[in-house]
């Protein structure tokens, strides 16, 4: 998907995974996000870690900065299937569980406790839950007179980084 496609929508909401701190496929926003100067654009980030606060504020003053500031930021918890894992995530995932084995339990951050409970296991998190304020969100919007109410008014974008695929698209 190029950024043209998106063009005809009034809303665009990036999805992406979070890898060491980093929401994948961000660097396609940071690139494009003149030319969605007059979109509403929201990212939801997908991770394997239960929700917290203290960490969602660093994945944001992380990720969202310069030109993204001011863009709103969702988490929605995903899944975690080691067998689906590509040699890259596979060699992280070791080198991290190796270094976080190391340190006392009882000072693990909420994403570590996750991470050693999941290891060698399979474990779907998902929830719709986690997309309420999200959908709040788009629900907010304000209609303006002589708005085509029969046209697609916003496309979930999906970066499938470790397929190496542009995007998926869905569309509402």
């Amino acid at each position: 998907m190029t950024v043209d496609e998106v063009m005809p929508y009034k809303t665009v909401i990036f999805c992406g995974g979070i890898y060491a701190s980093r929401i994948a496929g961000l660097p396609f926003l940071k690139k494009n996000i003149d030319k969605l100067k007059n979109k509403k654009v929201a990212v939801l980030c997908v991770g394997a870690s239960p929700y917290d606060e203290s960490a969602f504020a660093e994945i944001r003053a992380h990720n969202l900065t310069g030109d993204l500031k001011n863009i709103s930021l969702f988490y929605g918890r995903g899944a975690w299937n080691e067998s689906k894992m590509n040699f890259v995530d596979r060699t992280l995932r070791k080198m991290l569980l190796k270094s976080v084995a190391k340190k006392d339990p009882s000072t693990y951050e909420p994403w570590m406790k996750a991470l050693m409970n999941a290891r060698g296991q399979n474990c779907d998190w998902t929830d719709r839950k986690y997309l309420a304020p999200l959908l709040d969100y788009l629900q907010k919007r304000t209609w303006k007179r002589g708005d085509n109410l029969n046209k697609p008014e916003w496309i979930l974008w999906i970066p499938c980084s470790s397929l190496n695929e542009c995007v998926k698209k869905r569309t509402c």
